[in-house]
């Protein structure tokens, strides 16, 4: 695992963890979910992008 995908995986638990917490509120504010979700999303694409050329070099 490079340091870069390993920042990666750390950045995606991160969100993941805060939109977990998003989710437990009383009255998720649904603006924040959905931008959390789009960042995690963006942070999973990036680490598949990664470990793709990794296994095709």
């Amino acid at each position: 695992m490079t340091a870069r995908s390993f920042r990666l995986t750390q950045i995606h638990q991160r969100i993941d963890e805060r939109l977990r917490m998003e989710l437990k509120k009383r009255a998720p504010d649904p603006w924040e979910i959905s931008r959390l979700k789009k960042m995690k999303l963006r942070a999973k694409d990036a680490l598949h992008r990664i470990l793709r050329r990794k296994a095709t070099a």
